[in-house]
This record gives C-alpha cells, structure tokens and sequence, in this order.
C-alpha cells in the first residue's frame, strides 16, 4: 500500500455502509455517464503492458526521492485511493504485485484528473506513466495517461479482511483471488508444481501423452464412476477413474516412457483430501521395477520443492525411509495382516482389539481399514510403504521373494497417502485371473471393484515389457508444498454442496 496520501484519509470507494443494490445502481449509472461521454468502458486490447513486477525489479535501487526518465505501461485493478482535487495516489494491481500511482491535475489536466479520481475500487485500467521514488521511498508511476479498461458493476470484496467466509471464497474464487494476494501466490505456485514435474520428467526421457477422459470402460483404480451417455453412439461411457491401463496399452506399443498429467474422476465423498474432480500424475517406465520408480519419484519430490523454493517443516530430501505396509501395521496396531489372510479372522483379531470392524467389509477392506485408520495419521516424515498383500493390488506384480505379496508401494507425507507405484504385473493370464477374482469381489458387494476389461488382456497378450509405474496427487502434492490442510483450499473451484 502506499503512503502518500493525506495523513489519515479513508480510501475513496464502496467501503461505507450502503447496501448492496444501491452501490450495484450507482455503479451502472456510472457506466451509462461514461458511454454518453462516448468513452467504451470495455475495450477491446491494450498493447504493451509490462508486469508490475517487471517495473519494480527495474527500480529497486532507486533512492528516496529520486526521479526518472524512465516510461512504463502498466495495466491492472484499482484496488485504494487516496486524496481528490489536484493530487490523489493510487494502488494498482497484477497478477504480480502491486504498483503505487500519483496522478496530478497539472499532469492530466482538469477533466482527465476528474474522470480517474471518479473511477470505482475494483475497475480495471491501462496506465502509462514515468517512474520515481516518493519522498517515503515508494516506487511510483506518475500518471501521464490512462484508459479505463473494464468496469466493474459489483464492489471488491472489503479490503482490508478479504474474504472471511470459506464458503464464499470457494464458490467464487474470482473474489477470493481479487481480494488475497496469497490466494494468488497459492495458484501460481500450483502452475509451477505441475511445470517442474513436467520439466523433470522430460528431462529423464520421457513423452507426454494424452489418453481418453471418457472411457467405454473404467479401470485402473479401485472407485465407483461417474456415468454418462453417448447420444451419437447409444452407449453408457465412464469419466476415467485412472489414466493406467491405457498408459501400459502405450507401453506394449513400444512408447517405453510415458506420462499423462490430468483430471481423474472419482465418484466418492468430499474430505479434506478428496475431490471428486482431482489431477493426477502418472508414468511408466519400461524394464523398470517399484524400486526404480520409488527412487525416481523422491527425486522428483526433492526437485520440485527445490525449484518452487519450499520452506516448509517436512524435509523432503531423499533417500526416503522405507517400510513393509504389514510391518507398518503391526507395529502400530499389534495386528499381523498375513498371518490373518481370513475375513473372518482378520475381524476378529481387530474386534479382539477393540477396534471397529464394518460389517460388509471384505478382508482387503479391512486391511485398508487399519491403514488408514491407525497408520496413515502417523506417516508425517516421506516413507514408503512396501510389499502390499496381492489381494489389495489386483495390477501389481507378484513379489520376487515374498508369497501372497506383490511389489506395490505408497507413498505418504504429511500423514496423507501422496502416491501409489508397482511394478506392473505383465503376465496375461494372472491379469485375467486378478479380473476374476475381482469379479468375485463384485458380486459379494465391493462396488469399486476392479472391472474385467477383455481390452486391456488383449494388449497384454501382445507382450509387456517389465515396467514400473506410479500415479503422484497433484492436488495433495501442491498441499504439502504449500502447508495446506484443506484439498479445497488448493483447487481453484472444488466440488461443493447445494
């Protein structure tokens, strides 16, 4: 904010007390006044803007007081103002900062001056002005010109506590991001999240594809669908729940390294960790295994932070610790999974326990019950979480040592699980016979049962090379950059109830 205005002067604009309508008319009526003075309140361009950040890096050392010679152009919304008669000061805003404006009667002449004291907080305006350090050592632009470049009929949120309500502000994230220069920062450090990780990736040799949202079959995850239709083709097509299968279907071509970034769709509930709505990561590396992608994703984590600047609490640095999910459970819950490979069993031992037991749940439900139940709260630090049970994993590959295990981590940070990898099962048949098993799962009542999708057998029956794969959270990754609690709070417009 700048300070050269009169000593205590209020901001001139919609702060008082006048109730919405009335400041929505005058509004108007100000832009009716405009269009009969033959100004066009909505332009169509304005040529030549500069960042304003641009303009104060170019004019940091200037000293207190000192002029230039120096013309820019900026464009932005008025956001204060201070002062009226031949002397006001005003505060400017971009994406990229905020900028302070004096304009002067003997500069712009009477009616010039007039007209840009009388424009509203919240219009939108191009200035063209010469640079110069105030008296209080404020980067200024003295105006030399101006044209009003939007105006705005609805008031900017209060300006001084933005916006409070959570609602509001996730309903109506325009307002939100007018009214919090953090809102801001947030979203654009989100962008550079999602171009570090795709500048990694391209680095280490791999090609961004692009694989169907609408699908004639969901696959690659284990969630219920969201449904729709296909007038043209009279067929039922799902919005994808995973890019996987059709990643792997890339790699049997021969693409050998491959990555999507883009929304998945999850027919679930709403928590501060899930979105129906989400964005996800995912590779696969031919002749690769978990262990590969394990050690890549970390790099990548660390890379990302580095080149976002994160300064956050959790140190993110590989190598990352390493732990058996079984083990992971036993010692936080004192319940052995695989030596209670029985539904029956397994509840019983938890209920022995004291520990709630759902009813209808089967035993890889049960099994996810204890983690995310009693483990995952506690995975603050980066771990990964090795050697998942074959019945939890029905894509993974069996694991080389361990019966009735499969190669498969998760990766967790922040106490949320933040990634999920394996080293892909590539054998045909046993993928036809984790279908079936799933099938079984189905009919007992799991509705997020994986599908049997002939389609994928089919490519697989081509041959697969070994590969490893892994699906990364872009949302969740973006809140443990950023310190965010909330899913909601880094998606520019979350899912929301009526």
């Amino acid at each position: 904010m700048g300070d050269d205005g009169p000593a205590g002067a209020a901001p001139v604009g919609d702060d008082g007390p006048a109730e919405a309508l009335d400041v929505f008319a005058a509004r108007r009526q100000k832009l009716d006044s405009l269009r009969a003075a033959g100004i066009e309140p909505f332009p169509h361009a304005f040529d030549g803007v500069e960042p304003i950040a641009s303009v104060r890096a170019a004019h940091a050392d200037l000293a207190q007081g000192e002029e230039t010679e120096s013309a820019h152009r900026v464009a932005g919304r008025i956001a204060a103002r201070r002062g009226q008669g031949k002397m006001a000061f005003l505060d400017l805003v971009d994406r990229s900062g905020r900028i302070q404006l004096q304009a002067r009667a003997d500069v712009l002449g009477p009616e010039r001056m007039e007209r840009l004291i009388s424009l509203d907080l919240g219009d939108l305006i191009g200035v063209d002005g010469v640079a110069f350090s105030s008296r209080r050592g404020e980067l200024t632009l003295r105006v030399d010109g101006f044209t009003l470049l939007a105006k705005s009929l609805r008031p900017p949120p209060e300006k001084h506590h933005g916006l409070q309500d959570v609602e509001t502000r996730f309903r109506h994230r325009e307002l939100d991001l007018i009214a919090s220069e953090e809102a801001r920062a947030l979203f654009i450090t989100r962008a550079r999240v999602i171009s570090e990780a795709r500048r990694f990736l391209d680095a280490e040799g791999f090609i961004e594809v692009e694989t169907p949202v609408l699908q004639p079959l969901y696959g690659g995850a284990a969630a219920r669908p969201f449904t729709t239709h296909h007038n043209a083709l009279d067929r039922t097509l799902y919005l994808r729940i995973a890019t996987e299968l059709y990643l792997k279907r890339l790699i049997v071509g021969g693409l050998e390294r491959v990555y999507e970034i883009g929304k998945d769709f999850r027919n679930e509930g709403l928590s501060h960790k899930h979105n129906p709505e989400f964005t996800m990561l995912e590779w696969y590396e031919a002749y690769a295994d978990y262990e590969d992608v394990a050690a890549r994703a970390e790099r990548l984590v660390a890379h990302v932070a580095e080149q976002i600047g994160y300064a956050g609490e959790i140190d993110l640095t590989p190598p990352w610790r390493r732990e058996t999910l079984a083990g992971a459970i036993l010692d936080r819950t004192g319940v052995d999974i695989l030596a209670h490979r029985e539904r029956d069993a397994l509840a019983a031992e938890m209920s022995a326990r004291g520990m709630v037991v759902p009813p209808g749940d089967t035993w890889p439900q049960l099994v996810d019950e204890l983690l995310s139940k009693h483990v995952e709260p506690t995975l603050i630090e980066p771990i990964f979480l090795l050697d998942y049970p074959v019945e939890l994993s029905p894509f993974a590959k069996r694991h080389r040592s361990q019966p009735g295990l499969v190669e498969r981590f998760e990766a967790y940070i922040g106490g949320m699980e933040v990634a999920n990898a394996f080293s892909e099962l590539n054998d045909p048949d046993e993928q036809r016979r984790r279908f079936e098993e799933a099938q079984r799962h189905a009919a007992a009542g799991d509705e997020e049962a994986q599908p049997y999708d002939e389609a994928f057998i089919q490519a697989l029956e081509q041959g697969m090379p070994p590969t490893g794969g892994i699906g990364i959270g872009i949302d969740r990754l973006v809140m443990i950059m950023t310190g965010h609690r909330s899913i909601r709070e880094v998606v520019l417009f979350p899912a929301m109830r009526d």
